[in-house]
């Protein structure tokens, strides 16, 4: 978004003063006409800093946009280094709190591990402590943390997670799927005895208070000792227990003792809103869990670096490793800064595979989860967004796309359709449909010059609402031989709009993004991959859907034209009057003679022929 002096009338004020400020590194502060502290930043060269935020034709995020357009005045304090500036930045935000830094305040509360008091008892995660004679583990502060461990229980001991009541309901219907993929040992079936599955539920509970280790050396020694009593039946079992332990420490997220003391933050963005999640290891398991709603979206780099700074400048204690989802720019600085805050190293990494990137993964997806109950969204909708935005380069996330696509029978219907998603989410009132106007015969390429260009100026001449929005990413279906034709015509109307085509296998299923000059595959991006082929589905619906309806249109008009005296012109006002066969139909003689204007005779020959279509 551009700033202009109708936005804020005091730019060329600003832009004077900061052409005399400093280079020197320092803080700058952002006021309000009330003389209010609403945005506090740091920069290594004080007037290019400054001046990106006053220049004329300077593209803005809207929430930079928001704040510049109300600052009356800043003031500035000069330091001898960047980190100072760094330093400097952090105690200001954290005294005066502007509007427009980030603010934290997380989802804090108290959750516990419960094991039901019943013959087959189950483990739960709950969020209170009842008295009805159950056994609760906790409290623990994460909510996060405490289903995780639940989750991860059930699975590796295999207990039930169904509504099915025991003893009573043994065999009384046929085990669910859960057994047949050994995600459940199957109590149903009856075949498990009360002490034995009791003696099974505490080694869960076991496993969740003393970890996978300890788990297994305990197993170990009872699996041995039934051997030597020659139990080999429950030796069997017991060994298979372990090496179900085992297999869930490769994967498993919830105890590592390979990670100890480590905070995983990542940050999702849905349109021009973002949400930081950060997942907390102490002493190799999964201790707490925070979300932060961020407001208003920001550069990607600064986010991540504004998030640390604010995050960690309230901590009492930090721990040694900090993962990051994505690469940053001042984390030489950043660490700086934390080893002299808490007096021992900090190391901020952003690991490319193995386990450390799963782990960022998971905190990817809370915080996509967390995003997604602010804005209303799934968070399958903002992982694909983001993942498609990423796979594409594109500046921000495509809020808003549009995507064509053209249809004809040889020469004949040529038409267009236009679909928009927003949100990840098809947005139908935007639809919209094109009749080629200025091509003769077939030429795909011509026709979609015809229609962008159509779309874009209706666009420039604010005549139809529907066009009154300029898209975050345009889709065309085709290969790089439709984006290199669309491009010259969005260039020579100034529409700066991203362009990539949707490029089809043997099959008539979607492949890969064209960009004109290569493709770009979306095969590792499986939510990116999933919307595209959902948006190209859908325009080529639309498109083949109006052209089978122009087509039906003509049929009829060709049918109307055998009548003596009704030419093209006569038939397409019929046509265009009554708009269906039905319609037509229902037309008396008189209607039909006053619409095409012929005589009664003519009407009556018409109506014979239209009764007969």
């Amino acid at each position: 978004m551009y700033i202009t002096d109708e936005d804020n009338p005091r730019l060329p004020f600003l832009r004077d003063k900061t052409s005399k400020l400093t280079t020197s590194p320092g803080c700058y502060i952002m006021k309000d006409k009330m003389k209010k502290i609403i945005y506090i930043g740091k920069a290594k060269n004080l007037r290019n800093r400054v001046t990106s935020y006053f220049r004329k034709c300077q593209d803005h995020l809207p929430k930079v946009w928001k704040m510049v357009s109300h600052v009356y005045d800043y003031d500035f304090i000069v330091t001898d280094s960047e980190f100072e500036a760094l330093v400097l930045e952090c105690s200001l935000i954290k005294q005066y709190t502007p509007k427009y830094n980030i603010l934290l305040k997380d989802d804090k509360g108290y959750s516990y591990i419960r094991v039901t008091n019943e013959d087959y008892p189950r483990l739960q995660a709950v969020l209170q402590k009842y008295d009805d004679g159950a056994e609760y583990i906790g409290p623990y502060t994460s909510s996060f943390a405490v289903k995780q461990a639940v989750i991860e229980a059930n699975k590796v001991f295999m207990l039930p997670t169904c509504t099915r009541k025991f003893p009573q309901d043994f065999r009384k219907q046929r085990p669910c799927l859960n057994m047949h993929i050994k995600q459940c040992m199957g109590v149903c079936t009856g075949k498990f005895s009360k002490d034995e599955y009791n003696s099974i539920v505490r080694q869960a509970v076991d496993y969740i208070r003393n970890g996978s280790s300890d788990s297994v050396e305990r197993l170990t020694d009872e699996m041995n000792k039934a051997a030597e009593e020659l139990d080999f039946e429950l030796a069997a079992k017991l060994r298979d227990r372990i090496q179900a332990i085992q297999k869930a420490a490769e994967s498993q997220k919830i105890i590592n003792d390979d990670i100890r003391d480590t905070d995983i933050i990542a940050i999702a963005q849905n349109g021009e809103m973002a949400c930081a999640s950060v997942i907390m290891y102490r002493g190799g398991r999964l201790f707490d869990k925070a979300s932060y709603f961020l407001g208003e979206k920001d550069d990607s780099i600064k986010m991540r670096e504004d998030f640390l700074m604010q995050y960690y400048s309230s901590k009492d204690s930090i721990p040694k490793d900090i993962l990051l989802d994505e690469d940053i720019t001042n984390g030489e600085i950043i660490e700086k800064f934390l080893r002299q805050k808490y007096d021992h190293a900090v190391n901020i990494s952003t690991p490319k595979r193995g386990q450390f990137l799963r782990l960022t993964t998971l905190a990817k997806s809370n915080a996509t989860e967390y995003l997604s109950i602010k804005v209303g969204r799934t968070s399958r909708e903002i992982t694909a967004l983001e993942e498609l935005a990423k796979a594409l380069g594109l500046p921000k996330t495509p809020k808003y796309i549009e995507c064509y696509d053209i249809s004809n029978l040889a020469s004949t219907n040529m038409v267009a359709g236009m679909v928009v998603f927003e949100n990840g989410r098809p947005c139908k009132k935007y639809y919209k449909k094109f009749s080629i106007k200025t091509v003769a015969e077939q030429n795909d390429y011509a026709c979609m010059q015809e229609v962008i260009e159509r779309r874009f100026r209706n666009y420039f001449e604010k005549t139809d609402e529907g066009f009154s929005i300029m898209p975050d990413l345009i889709l065309l279906d085709g290969g790089n031989g439709h984006v290199n034709a669309v491009e010259p015509v969005l260039e020579r109307m100034g529409v700066t709009c991203p362009l990539f085509g949707l490029v089809k296998d043997s099959k008539h299923r979607t492949r890969a993004v064209a960009t004109g000059g290569g493709e770009i595959s979306l095969a590792k991006c499986r939510a990116a991959f999933n919307l595209v082929t959902a948006i190209q589905d859908e325009v080529h619906r639309v498109a083949i859907t109006y052209q089978a309806q122009k087509h039906k249109k003509n049929a009829h008009r060709l049918e109307i034209t055998k009548v003596k005296g009704i030419g093209d012109k006569k038939a397409a006002k019929l046509i265009t009057e009554y708009k269906t066969k039905e319609a037509l139909k229902k037309a008396t003689v008189e209607e039909l003679a006053k619409t095409a204007g012929v005589n009664i005779d003519t009407a009556r020959e018409l109506k014979e022929i239209i009764d007969e279509m």
